[in-house]
């Protein structure tokens, strides 16, 4: 989804250099946005998920873009794993964090992210990277596969039938009604 808006922003002109964190351990990033952005003709360079807060300070970086799986009433937002540090980084080098998601993510009954549960995915995957094993044996690996960044921290929401900005009780609400 947060693709979309770098799409439009390419398509409209603008000169568009995206830099996509490897998105680990699934690799999401490294396999799947930089083929996306590959098809599309658009800049990017791929970075290790640990060479945000570097990038962050040395290269010119306008905007935090990320994408999300859920929404609270309160503006907290569930992605994936590292979205959270994403956005931590940014606020300290005054990067705007905006979150790009669907309509469909906002959960209004949820009032924040204290109450999305965070889905713990097995440790093989970080272990393991394909068919080899990169830790020793009997390594036990945290693989938590989402986290939630407070909405203190996300300059706006980009969905479908607009931008929701703080505070977001009100302009979620405002945004859902249409």
């Amino acid at each position: 989804t947060a693709l979309g808006v770098i799409r439009r922003a390419h398509e409209a002109g603008k000169k568009v250099h995206v830099f996509v964190d490897e998105t680990r351990p699934r690799l999401q990033g490294a396999r799947l946005t930089t083929w996306e952005l590959q098809q599309l003709g658009i800049p990017h360079t791929l970075i290790v998920d640990g060479a945000a807060a570097h990038i962050m300070r040395e290269e010119v970086i306008d905007l935090c873009l990320v994408g999300c799986d859920r929404i609270a009433a309160n503006g907290d937002t569930a992605n994936k794993i590292g979205t959270y540090n994403l956005a931590c980084v940014a606020q300290v080098h005054g990067i705007p964090l905006y979150v790009v998601g669907p309509t469909s993510t906002v959960d209004l009954n949820i009032a924040s992210g204290e109450q999305i549960e965070i889905e713990e995915r097995s440790g093989d995957e970080v272990n393991w990277v394909g068919d080899n094993r990169i830790t020793p044996e009997g390594v036990i690996a945290a693989n938590p596969a989402f986290d939630v960044t407070p909405a203190a921290l996300i300059r706006g929401i980009i969905t479908e039938k607009g931008i929701a900005r703080p505070p977001y009780t009100e302009s979620l609400r405002r945004l859902m009604r249409g």
